[in-house]
């Protein structure tokens, strides 16, 4: 089966927001939206794995984020210092929220003339697309939220090692590279380790498409200050599946726990030896089981 994939396009979505976004297969099949997490740019749900859910009758669109990729810069300076407030728990400004980026995802949405869609996202993008089906749950038809957390800050938490990974530097595409294939170490998935060649290759392409250290910290502060969702996630009537990984140091596993426990009917899915990625020898099961999710829609 030969899959149709658009260009990379751009759309408006708010005051001074353009996403640029791309689409796997025909607008006549289900739309499914993927929303990606902190500093990743779409391509990170890779060409392989939105050809899988075409074949499986999804129209996929993927999207930068703002802050990522070609879509647009955010405004407003975060300091380290911002962080550590925000990241021990303690009141900061944030540039913007995630329910702006839900607001970013329903405009997507409407430029495509979509009402609804399945929406599924990984880690940021998972709590965006909760966000997105507590605050407007008719345009969600179904839910995948994958190695994310519910916003209470008693569980997906992450291990303390990796903070000062996250705050390093990274001038230069050079030392984004070397950067990038540090912390796939740290959090990747044990049991299904990526080549480190690949790691090289796709932190390129990531620079390339264009990365911003200043992007990703506003990124971050919005993270740390989002609300607990959990007594609104108990309202949902959507079908959902979570998946996490048992070996994820990013978000531990107790925030897919949550986040299935508090949404009546969720599947959970824990997956062993899975970190914090998308590992290519776990797409089959994704996909079959975001299907299996947007089935009970029906």
């Amino acid at each position: 089966m030969t899959v149709t994939v658009s260009e990379e396009l751009f759309a408006p979505v708010g005051q001074d927001v353009e996403l640029c976004y791309q689409t796997f297969g025909t607008p006549d099949d289900e739309p499914l939206l993927l929303v990606m997490g902190l500093g990743g740019p779409m391509i990170w749900w890779h060409t392989e794995l939105c050809e899988q859910l075409a074949e499986r009758g999804f129209y996929v669109v993927r999207y930068d984020n703002r802050d990522t990729g070609r879509s647009s810069r955010g405004q407003g300076k975060v300091t380290r210092g911002t962080l550590v407030r925000a990241f021990a728990g303690r009141p900061v400004h944030a540039p913007y929220s995630l329910l702006d980026m839900a607001d970013d995802a329903y405009g997507l949405l409407d430029h495509l003339g979509l009402e609804s869609a399945h929406v599924c996202g990984v880690s940021m993008g998972g709590m965006i697309a909760q966000t997105m089906a507590v605050e407007r749950p008719e345009r969600v038809r179904s839910l995948t939220s994958i190695m994310s957390t519910t916003g209470q800050r008693t569980v997906g938490w992450q291990h303390p090692s990796l903070l000062p990974n996250l705050l390093g530097r990274r001038p230069g595409r050079d030392a984004y590279i070397e950067a990038s294939v540090r912390t796939w170490k740290l959090i990747g998935s044990p049991g299904y380790p990526e080549p480190e060649d690949r790691t090289r290759l796709e932190a390129g392409e990531t620079y390339d498409r264009g990365v911003t250290a200043s992007g990703t910290m506003r990124q971050m502060v919005a993270i740390l200050t989002q609300p607990n969702r959990s007594p609104r996630l108990r309202a949902l009537t959507v079908p959902t599946l979570v998946v996490h990984g048992l070996a994820d140091k990013m978000v531990h596993v107790s925030g897919g726990r949550a986040t299935a426990a508090a949404i009546p009917g969720a599947e959970l899915l824990l997956i062993d030896g899975m970190g914090h990625d998308l590992p290519p020898a776990l797409y089959e099961t994704f996909a079959t089981g975001i299907r299996r999710t947007a089935n009970r829609a029906h």
